[in-house]
């Protein structure tokens, strides 16, 4: 996850994770929510993207946008990081 730049200084956004077809929001309840093309739409994905990279607009974008349009939902950062290492395991050596 990277920290987002909240350049307005009000965002429900502390941070997000551009994944290969999605893109992971954390919320500043700590929830984390991932939004794909499928989900969303690819039009909706796209600009999530765009704005999550500007530190501008995402949670305002969200709220009117794509509230509802999630994949998944995550408790917290831990709990979406334990999903993402069980979706993609480190290989043994």
């Amino acid at each position: 996850m990277k920290r987002y730049a909240d350049l307005h200084g009000d965002s429900g956004v502390v941070a997000y994770a551009l994944l290969p077809k999605a893109i992971a929001v954390e919320f500043r309840s700590g929830a984390v929510y991932v939004y794909t093309a499928d989900s969303a739409g690819p039009a909706r994905l796209a600009r999530m993207r765009r704005l999550a990279t500007s530190g501008r607009g995402l949670s305002t974008y969200i709220s009117r946008h794509a509230h509802d349009r999630y994949a998944e939902v995550h408790d917290d950062r831990t709990q979406w990081e334990a999903a993402q290492a069980s979706r993609h395991p480190t290989p043994k050596a």
